[in-house]
């Protein structure tokens, strides 16, 4: 005759369904072979089509665990335990009563079903029990047979499980896995010890969390099914920053690439993982520039410049830049000094020119007194036959920039020797080049703008008296 043995449910989870009970059973079998470090579990239809087994062959199911609110052993165990507080047990018994299945537990140390049965000392009163059958059985580990449990039931059950999916681990760190992302429809994965925890639209990547802080240990709630982003943010951020492989980290450099047109992954929006990103595509891409947005609204000019000479423009942060910190990282600072230094200057002395060159260079001081320019502070004015070598890739040449003229505090105003070839050519640059000199300002600013104005005004009027 069973004994009865009441399991005292205070809580049932009515919004559990059947494949998050067998989810419970399938988490026990592989703890326990996990524990006692034994063959892996089985998980199988009856051979009537009846129902399932899920089969350890660990130590055997007692009494006891049927009891236990709290599992030392577990707390205690290998890293990778999946269950801890001993309730999930108790909850997917009464999920399968629940639902219309019957469980029959078998171990060595006795066989177990459950029933609804008359509470001990109040006969009206009837709970759930497990009728316990202490007639040992010639076997190893424990049998779940759910009788009524379906094919759908099981199929959803594993789907919760990192071990039957077929998902590749991109890296492994101390902290957890990085796992390929999820191909077509379907979010990414947060596992957590191998069972999922919760889905992200918007990942990079699936991870699983195999180091849990107190804190995630503490919130990690009955359901285990989602649980908030906040439970496991830390602790993603940990496994990608301890990443090295070059796949995840190409991966970030990409999400770097191309976050400007808005769309990025949400990992990429965390500080630490930006930086990782930023870091990463400096080592894998020197053709990458990094600006901010005060850069560009200050120097509009030079994007043109940067895209011409094939770097691709990556807006950061103050704070982003300030990170930095491998050599490889070409900020907008730097680019800066290096195209300064680019300028390879072949000057040409004003007897060298030739006779319709003299011609026009002879206008300088003409063209500049037009605009207001005084004798003492006009800018020196010199011809160079080459302005700004760069390389052409498809054969491998050196050719000229397309600057026609420059201007610096150092070196006066610079105009390439073949602008000589008109007077108006001459002028056009002359003049834009001495607006940077009397503004002080760069291409497509305001206050660029505002002088080249003043100049076109300034050149009418005198161009009005002149008649």
């Amino acid at each position: 005759m069973p004994t009865p043995f009441d399991l005292n449910m205070e809580e049932v989870l009515e919004n559990w369904e059947p494949f998050h009970a067998i989810r419970e059973i399938i988490a026990n079998a592989l703890d326990e072979q996990l524990m006692s470090d034994t063959a892996e579990i089985v998980i199988e239809a009856s051979k009537d089509g009846s129902g399932w087994h899920i089969r350890d062959f660990g130590r055997g199911i007692e009494i006891e665990h049927f009891t236990q609110n709290e599992n030392p052993e577990k707390f205690e165990g290998p890293e990778g335990i999946i269950g801890k507080f001993g309730v999930g047990l108790k909850d997917a018994l009464a999920t399968f009563h629940r639902h219309g299945i019957s469980p029959v537990i078998s171990s060595r140390h006795g066989t177990y079903r459950i029933a609804m049965h008359p509470k001990e000392g109040f006969e009206d009163i009837q709970t759930l029990h497990v009728m316990f059958d202490e007639e040992a059985n010639d076997m190893d580990g424990t049998d779940f047979f759910l009788e009524g449990a379906t094919d759908d039931m099981v199929d959803a059950a594993k789907d919760l499980f990192l071990k039957f999916s077929d998902t590749e681990i991109l890296e492994e760190t101390k902290y957890g896995s990085i796992l390929e992302p999820v191909i077509g429809e379907g979010a990414n994965r947060v596992y957590i010890n191998g069972v999922l925890a919760s889905e992200e639209e918007n990942f990079l990547f699936s991870y699983n969390i195999t180091n849990l802080t107190k804190a995630m240990r503490k919130a990690l709630n009955r359901e285990r099914t989602n649980v908030g982003r906040t439970t496991y943010t830390s602790r993603v951020k940990s496994i990608l920053k301890s990443a090295t492989s070059d796949t995840v980290l190409s991966e970030l450099a990409e999400q770097i690439k191309t976050r400007d047109a808005g769309v990025q992954c949400d990992e990429i929006r965390w500080a630490e993982v930006a930086q990782l990103g930023i870091e990463a595509l400096a080592e894998r891409d020197d053709k990458v520039i990094y600006v901010t947005t005060e850069d560009l609204l200050n120097n509009p000019d030079y994007l043109g410049d940067i895209q011409r000479d094939g770097y691709t423009v990556v807006t950061v942060s103050d704070s982003d830049r300030d990170r930095i910190t491998s050599d490889n990282v070409n900020t907008f600072g730097d680019y800066v000094v290096d195209f300064q230094a680019s300028f390879e200057f072949d000057f040409v002395e004003e007897d060298k020119l030739t006779s319709a060159e003299k011609a026009v260079f002879e206008k300088t001081e003409q063209i500049l007194d037009v605009v207001g320019w005084g004798v003492a502070d006009r800018p020196s004015v010199s011809i160079s036959k080459t302005m700004r070598p760069e390389s052409d890739a498809s054969t491998g040449r050196m050719v000229l920039h397309d600057a026609a003229g420059c201007y610096s505090l150092a070196t006066g105003i610079i105009i390439r020797r073949d602008q000589l070839a008109s007077l108006s050519t001459y002028a056009a640059v002359l003049l834009h080049e001495a607006a940077h000199a009397s503004s002080g300002a760069t291409d497509a600013t305001r206050e660029f703008e505002t002088e080249l104005t003043n100049y076109l005004g300034r050149t009418a009027e005198a161009a009005i008296d002149h008649e």
